[in-house]
């Protein structure tokens, strides 16, 4: 078992979480969509709420039955084999990402397969021969499940801090 009595995550699958993190990172920065498809589970949640403006006094900030996109292995599947097509025009000439992930908060899940998973991205893109970057921050909410030993991601809540995108697509962000 990788969780001390006390409900505190044991340094080796700390490590081995992060590793996972950066090594997901090298495959979307390296472009390699299909592998990544690899690190997910047959029934992933993957989406990322839409941000608003409020005063304090109006509550969260996150609208919750809005999102910028809400996807399963299926929807993320077709998008992944859309990149591959002379109609995915949004990104012709593809994109060159970096993908930051810091500030990883390791807890115990569900059960003893699962890991809730905090971390900060840094998520910075360059398009054809432009000199500024898009940048986008924010903060992931993933559960991680073990699967027939290897990690993979069962669920996946982005939250960025911007309100107003400043980035034309979001087909390389994932």
């Amino acid at each position: 078992m990788t969780i001390t009595d006390s409900g505190r995550i044991q340094i080796e699958t700390y490590l081995e979480i992060c590793q996972f993190l950066y090594f997901e990172a090298e495959l979307l920065d390296d472009r390699r969509f299909v592998d990544w498809l690899d690190l997910l589970t047959e029934d992933v949640q993957y989406r990322m709420p839409v941000r608003v403006t409020k005063q304090k006094a109006d509550g969260s900030d996150i609208e919750e039955p809005s999102s910028y996109f809400e996807d399963n292995l299926v929807t993320l599947t077709s998008r992944i084999a859309r990149l591959g097509t002379k109609s995915a025009w949004a990104d012709d000439p593809p994109s060159r990402t970096r993908h930051f992930v810091s500030n990883i908060l390791v807890r115990p899940g569900a059960d003893s397969s699962e890991y809730l998973v905090t971390s900060v991205l840094n998520f910075i893109r360059n398009r054809g021969s432009m000199s500024t970057n898009d940048q986008l921050t924010g903060k992931r909410k993933d559960v991680l499940r073990r699967v027939e030993g290897d990690l993979k991601i069962a669920s996946r809540d982005i939250y960025l801090d911007q309100v107003v995108l400043g980035t034309p697509n979001l087909i390389t962000l994932f």
